[in-house]
């Protein structure tokens, strides 16, 4: 079965670099570093041993920043590969973890074919693979096998969907699972699912996400923010994806508060230009992020601050009054709610939430997030939160208080990891 699934990849070759170029039209990072995607690497290595995470776009690269943070404060002698498939989630690396200097390595991972993932090992020759969230890669799973590098998958998720499409290729997924030493699982449905690929150790650590530490310089950013919009009540749209602004934007009437303030942060930054677009076409007046002037208030006829920077989401997060979090409107899985949470902001999700399933449907029992079917009920849900002040500090207090319960699951990982890290160790000492 991997026998084919090589094949496929080989076949499929020339029109993933065709999709980097023509991705790269609108996002020029896609061509850049293409060698590396191919198993080439002119540089040399600045720091070994290495310790290898998979992070493969923004939202694991900033979910892996507390995991990162602890393995090279607790193992001194290591540095961390940081691999990704997405610029965006190189730039977010790049971003997170300058201070490091040389003891974090970045690199794209090259695609899943054989030849190009053993080239990819014995550049690098890391100590141990760390897979964050959903990555399953056959191939590269095996050569770690082959070249004796040991494999585990934290923050492991797994849907209802991806599960059923796992198991259209049952043969492929269980080898796969044989493979990896270890799985951290967010819950407890997650773990239930992962071992129906034959996995025999998953353990339940919850998600490294609640233990990103909210910087200071977001929450300061995320002051001067609100100090420009001054007494405007601020609903955030945060994440979305294609699709769905049109429908928020239509919705906007069903906003119903004088004043309130629209800020809306598309997921992908190619996408920027398209929906200041969408807003312009609809008459709303509208400003963008990279236009705001230092300690200058922005004018009280704006309806829709356009959220055009990379980074800042916590800032925003802490401007705003409360918080609809993107992808959930159409059937794309939701995203991450626990930004907004670990700020204290009361939480709007749209129905489809199966990427983040048993999180959000606890943040619901916990008074954190409230679920709206479509963009109209998005719209009246903020309205009603935006003008009762009671009823939105109490949501943004239980929202704190659901993410610090969260809190702790990068130590629960770590347990697991040590083992690994100090065979290892002790292998390549004798």
């Amino acid at each position: 079965m991997r026998a084919l699934y090589s094949v496929a990849w080989l076949l499929a070759l020339p029109f993933a670099l065709l999709r980097l170029w023509w991705r790269g039209r609108r996002e020029r990072g896609y061509r850049q570093h293409i060698g590396e995607r191919l198993g080439c690497y002119p540089q040399s290595v600045p720091y070994r041993p290495l310790i290898w995470v998979h992070a493969v776009s923004v939202g694991e690269t900033r979910a892996a920043e507390p995991l990162v943070d602890t393995l090279l404060a607790a193992y001194s002698e290591y540095g961390v590969l940081l691999t990704h498939m997405t610029p965006t989630g190189r730039a977010t690396g790049a971003a997170l973890f300058k201070h490091y200097g040389d003891r974090v390595v970045q690199s794209y991972l090259p695609y899943d074919i054989g030849v190009l993932v053993a080239r990819f090992l014995c550049h690098f020759k890391p100590s141990l693979c760390i897979l964050m969230e959903t990555e399953i890669w056959p191939n590269l799973i095996a050569q770690c096998v082959q070249h004796r590098v040991p494999l585990a998958l934290v923050n492991a998720r797994l849907s209802e969907r991806s599960l059923a499409r796992g198991q259209r290729f049952g043969a492929l997924m269980r080898e796969a699972a044989a493979g990896i030493v270890c799985v951290a699982a967010q819950t407890e449905a997650d773990a239930a699912r992962l071992r129906l690929f034959g996995q025999a150790r998953v353990e339940v650590t919850g998600s490294v996400k609640f233990d990103v530490a909210v910087p200071d310089a977001a929450i300061a950013l995320g002051a001067a923010f609100r100090d420009r919009f001054g007494t405007r009540p601020v609903l955030l749209c945060a994440s979305t994806r294609e699709g769905e602004e049109a429908l928020l934007l239509d919705a906007l009437a069903q906003l119903d508060v004088p004043d309130a303030l629209l800020v809306l942060v598309p997921r992908h930054p190619q996408r920027f230009d398209e929906v200041a677009q969408m807003v312009a076409v609809r008459g709303l007046s509208l400003v963008r992020r990279s236009q705001l002037v230092d300690d200058e208030p922005l004018p009280p006829d704006v309806r829709v601050l356009l959220g055009d920077s990379m980074g800042e989401m916590f800032a925003y997060y802490a401007a705003c009054d409360c918080a609809f979090v993107g992808g959930s409107l159409l059937p794309l899985g939701g995203q991450n709610l626990i930004e907004a949470c670990a700020v204290g902001k009361p939480v709007i999700v749209g129905p489809h939430t199966f990427n983040f399933a048993a999180i959000t449907e606890d943040a619901i029992a916990a008074n954190a997030a409230v679920r709206a079917p479509d963009a109209a009920e998005v719209m009246r849900l903020a309205a009603r939160l935006l003008r009762d002040d009671a009823s939105r500090g109490q949501m943004g207090r239980d929202a704190l208080a659901f993410a610090s319960r969260q809190r702790g699951a990068t130590e629960r990982t770590m347990a697991l990891l040590a083992p690994l890290l100090a065979k290892k160790t002790a292998t390549a000492a004798y």
